[in-house]
């Protein structure tokens, strides 16, 4: 081998060293400041799927936060909220629970009594106190149209409930763009009926600090239905002339929210540490 050679496959392995000395380096600071935030675990409602968070997700992990869309089974709150504290457990860290619509009933009663749970943010969301069931609280005040644009499906275990593909776009997101409103109600997944009519238990947001953002435009819930559970729960409320479907049509109002609740709950924290 000439001396030219040698020379270039020293400088070669130089290089190699170098990358390999300093990308584990950024890596591990770019850990770092994940692991300084919360995981927001993010729970689906009914006739939605994971997908119904993708902007979220976008804007919270270009923030710098862990986030994990829970698939929600649909099948019933207390077997729901088994799947989601399994979740919770299996995530390292402190979490954020954020849930839309039915997913609120889900997040109070994975949330109740779970030290790893610092913070509750409800998105055109139930909010349930014990002995309430979903289908109960949206009848509470007028204004759901929901009844109406539902269709029923014989299941393995009882009817399921799906959103008619021809009232979803109206029911479900009328501030959607009427082809994306079309995707997501070919690929809504159905609720047990016996979900929506399942009773709570004891809820989290009576021990945890809770946020809540108020659709004053939504079909699904009545916003005085969201206004009566919010102020019951003395949650901090945020309201945006959105459809049920806010997830998709406000994203970014839905991170800021979740961003405030942590940076609120980490002042908190330190403050007590103190």
């Amino acid at each position: 081998m000439s001396t030219h050679h040698r020379r270039g496959l020293a400088v070669i392995a130089a290089a190699v060293a170098t990358a390999v000395t300093v990308l584990p380096a950024a890596a591990t600071a770019d850990a770092g400041d994940r692991t300084a935030k919360p995981t927001v675990i993010l729970e689906h409602g009914a006739f939605a799927d994971g997908s119904s968070w993708n902007q979220v997700v976008a804007g919270l992990r270009r923030d710098g936060y862990p986030v994990v869309a829970a698939a929600n089974p649909l099948r019933g709150v207390a077997s729901d909220a088994a799947a989601l504290r399994g979740l919770i457990d299996h995530v390292d860290g402190p979490v954020i629970l954020v849930g839309h619509s039915y997913g609120g009933s889900v997040i109070s009663a994975a949330g109740a009594g779970n030290s790893k749970v610092k913070a509750l943010v409800y998105v055109a969301a139930f909010l349930p106190e014990a002995g309430e069931s979903a289908l109960g609280l949206s009848t509470k005040f007028p204004g759901s149209t929901l009844p109406g644009a539902l269709e029923t499906v014989t299941g393995p275990d009882g009817p399921e409930l799906y959103i008619r593909q021809d009232a979803f776009h109206r029911q479900f997101a009328a501030d959607v763009p009427a082809r994306e409103a079309a995707l997501m109600a070919a690929a809504q997944r159905p609720v047990a009926q016996a979900a929506l009519e399942e009773q709570a238990t004891a809820p989290a947001w009576r021990e945890k600090p809770s946020w809540d953002v108020i659709t004053t435009k939504d079909l699904n819930i009545p916003v005085a239905a969201q206004r009566f559970m919010a102020k019951r729960a003395n949650a901090h409320v945020t309201e945006v002339a959105a459809s049920h479907a806010v997830t998709v049509s406000h994203p970014g109002v839905v991170v800021d929210v979740i961003e405030t609740a942590d940076r609120a709950t980490r002042t908190r924290t330190r403050t007590r540490t103190r």
